[in-house]
């Protein structure tokens, strides 16, 4: 742990459902709101309530999806495949790579701007 990171919250597997949930949300709609802005002519699929497909124009894919019995977030883009684990607390959330310790949304807008071909941000909705 960092200095300036604050203690981690641990997470039952209700509150991972309900937070790998608003992750997935949050992901969906900063995406649709890019590709209307932008004009990125995405394809985002939701299948069940745990994964989504993000098809780019080029037809290259990233997959976001929940891994309840593991507590994580993965995500498969053109660079490889990666595994984000809950390390934050309740009122501010955070999912870091378990290999490299890099946030989850920071990676996945460069994910996403590498394969649109232009700079897309993805955050958290509040």
């Amino acid at each position: 742990m960092t200095p300036n990171q604050p203690n981690v919250e641990k997470i039952d597997d209700k509150q991972f459902h309900l937070l790998g949930g608003q992750v997935l949300q949050s992901i969906e709609l900063a995406l649709e709101a890019a590709d209307e802005e932008l004009d990125l002519d995405l394809d985002i699929e939701r299948q069940g309530g745990n994964v989504i497909n993000i098809r780019f124009r080029d037809r290259s894919v990233i997959v976001v999806n929940t891994q309840p019995p593991l507590h994580e977030i993965w995500v498969a883009a053109k660079s490889g495949g990666y595994h984000y684990r809950w390390s934050g607390t309740l009122s501010k959330p955070l999912w870091l790579d378990t290999k490299t310790g890099r946030e989850l949304m920071g990676d996945l807008s460069e994910f996403a701007s590498t394969q649109a071909g232009i700079p897309v941000r993805i955050t958290l909705q509040a």
